[in-house]
């Protein structure tokens, strides 16, 4: 039997820059046959870094390189005459638009969603946008950094007492990215029910206000600004306790408290007999955790003194094991605690190694093969597979001109040199 491919036969036509690549390539590790359309010249995306070995360079670029995996590439003018016409052609026998422009660029082309359904009636066109296509934001800039902080993450991050803290990956435009793959296939499931094509509106904004879990809950109903440490919810209203510890190569993440909460309490347990087993926290020794009511803490000052103590102890405790004697002492003992990981934590992963998550993606031009992170789902009998590594400039140019448009070589060198291509 055939290979089944989940998407394999759809074709996306993807005009993304930085904000947008994700959702292509999401689609493309589904299967579909993903033709990313650049300027001529490349995509100045390419210059993101970092960069293959510190060599800055657009067919180097190790952001490029993930965004685009399992994609075709092509370059195309679309403001040019003859380069709309093209991009008409193509999208003939395309399922899928994803853009990424500023709203209603692609309209003032002729190239808008109302024009688009007209050629095609069955196409969807997914437009990824920092704010979305409509409001008093829809044409503000904006940059990763201003995206997650006007989202609300970069408030939720970092230690309480401290400034807001950002993470450093693109999270805006990688969660604007993954919304607006899903909001496709959701468009593509009505379509094969209707027959009817769609327009995607994908906010970045709200893509990464949703990925905020309770904050905004928090909010809504307590009136407290979530931040960094772990919240409880007691009668005195909202507390706040130390999870993170420095160990000895690293950090743990550790839920402890007392009351009725059982995994709580048997954390504050076991962690505190593995303390006195080396001589520590031995003022905690048989503490009584079942009557230890953190929801009282706002109004107990003794609470609030016991807490700083138990931390301390903490603190120390930690400082002298690494993240993997905690881990497995965590295992035996039912301690809600594990390591943080870092990158090379998460690369070394035996559980990632058994799930086969890592990929190794041949690059010629480099004369070496990259690891990639590989696909999350596994779905019964369909496979994942790599498709092909990121192309480079216009390195598809000729099998979709050419082969599949039916252009002349002739005429291929001569929008080469009108710098349509």
């Amino acid at each position: 039997m055939a290979e089944q491919i989940l998407l394999g036969g759809y074709r996306v036509l993807d005009l993304t820059d930085e904000k947008g690549l994700l959702c292509g390539k999401l689609l493309g590790d589904f299967g579909a046959d993903v033709i990313k359309i650049e300027p001529p010249g490349g995509d100045p995306a390419r210059n993101i870094g970092p960069f293959y070995k510190d060599i800055p360079h657009p067919e180097k670029s190790l952001f490029w390189f993930f965004t685009n995996l399992n994609k075709r590439g092509i370059t195309l003018d679309i403001e040019t005459p003859d380069g709309k016409q093209t991009f008409k052609r193509l999208v003939e026998t395309a399922d899928f638009v994803i853009e990424s422009f500023e709203p209603g660029y692609m309209a003032s082309l002729g190239l808008g969603y109302e024009e688009l359904e007209k050629i095609n009636p069955r196409i969807i066109m997914t437009s990824i946008t920092p704010f979305g296509q409509t409001g008093p934001y829809a044409y503000y800039k904006t940059t990763d950094i201003v995206g997650v902080a006007m989202g609300g993450m970069v408030r939720i991050f970092g230690d309480a007492g401290m400034p807001p803290n950002r993470i450093s990956a693109p999270q805006f435009y990688f969660q604007g990215g993954i919304h607006g793959a899903v909001g496709s296939l959701v468009a593509h499931y009505h379509r094969e029910l209707t027959g009817e094509g769609q327009h995607v509106d994908v906010s970045c904004q709200q893509a990464v206000v949703l990925s905020l879990m309770i904050a905004a809950e928090f909010w809504d109903l307590l009136k407290v600004n979530y931040k960094g440490l772990g919240p409880g919810i007691g009668l005195s209203g909202i507390y706040f306790s130390r999870w993170i510890f420095r160990c000895k190569d690293g950090y743990v993440f550790i839920m402890w408290g007392g009351g009725a909460t059982t995994a709580f309490r048997v954390t504050s347990e076991q962690i505190t007999a593995m303390a006195n087993r080396d001589g520590m926290m031995l003022d905690f020794k048989d503490f009584p955790f079942v009557e230890f009511d953190l929801s009282k803490i706002i109004f107990d000052d003794e609470i609030k003194k016991t807490v700083d103590r138990f931390v301390q102890g903490l603190s120390e405790f930690f400082l002298t094991k690494t993240k993997q004697e905690l881990f497995e002492e965590a295992l035996e003992k039912s301690i809600v605690l594990v390591p943080l990981n870092d990158a090379r934590g998460v690369l070394e992963s035996p559980q990632l190694a058994a799930r086969g998550f890592w990929e190794k993606v041949e690059h010629p031009e480099l004369g070496e093969a990259i690891t990639y992170p590989g696909f999350p789902v596994k779905m019964g009998d369909i496979p994942y597979r790599v498709q092909q590594r990121a192309p480079l400039i216009g390195e598809h140019n000729e099998d979709i001109y050419v082969k599949e448009l039916g252009f002349s070589k002739e005429k291929l060198v001569l929008l080469k040199t009108r710098g349509v291509i």
